[in-house]
């Protein structure tokens, strides 16, 4: 399983490719994102975005957590949120089959400051690739098995704790006494029982502390397409 990349990708070749795959097929590349908490999924996933462009879209595990709306706010506070059943992987496995056969689905909408979801949802159309980011991506067998090109990313437990202080501090209003107990009580025990053992059913692995993670994806999009034109 290759670490980093030290070729140059022909990005025009790629590009080449993908739209041939879709006009040929109709049947989008996924690429599934996973990694603890920190590790850089959505750095990569936004890097993957901003250099495909219209091409790709990009779904986030994170809008598939269950909503919470019948629970009380202590209930709330207590529920573990790094377990797999906080998610509802089923739904989200739903989704990708329909877009992989070309269908629209409607995209729920979690509201992190409530821990429940929206009424309203978002219509999402396929694109040439779709880039699905989450902690559990290949925790469960039936999801992990849609994806074409399977990448795990990790960095050091430290930089990863650093990184989710951050967001959770700026992006989602916790203090930083909260992101930490949080960390020390479910974050670390389940990345350790459910997240890193995710790494044996990846294609690849990015260390986003020293890799090109954008090459190594798309080497492996090159390598995957080259055995479906076979």
């Amino acid at each position: 399983m290759p670490d980093k990349s030290g070729d140059v990708v022909d990005l025009k070749g790629l590009f080449a490719s993908i739209d041939k795959n879709w006009n040929q097929n109709k049947r989008p590349l996924l690429l599934g994102i996973a990694g603890g908490s920190g590790s850089g999924k959505s750095t990569l996933a936004n890097a993957l975005l901003e250099t495909l462009g219209g091409r790709v879209l990009v779904i986030e595990q994170d809008s598939y957590y269950a909503c919470c709306s019948r629970l009380t706010t202590a209930q709330r506070n207590k529920r573990n949120f790094d377990h797999p059943d906080a998610v509802e992987l089923s739904l989200l496995s739903e989704h990708l089959r329909e877009l992989k056969t070309g269908n629209v689905i409607k995209r729920p909408i979690y509201d992190f400051s409530t821990h429940s979801r929206l009424d309203k949802t978002e219509p999402v159309e396929p694109t040439p690739v779709i880039v699905v980011e989450g902690l559990f991506l290949f925790t469960d067998p039936d999801l992990r098995e849609l994806f074409d090109l399977r990448v795990y990313v990790d960095a050091d437990a430290d930089i990863r704790l650093l990184r989710r202080i951050r967001r959770d501090v700026a992006e989602r209003g916790r203090s930083v006494e909260s992101v930490v107990e949080q960390y020390i009580e479910s974050v670390k025990p389940m990345h350790d029982k459910f997240i890193s053992g995710g790494e044996q059913w990846a294609h690849c692995r990015v260390d986003t502390q020293t890799d090109d993670g954008v090459a190594v994806v798309f080497e492996g999009f090159l390598e995957h397409l080259l055995k479906l034109s076979r």
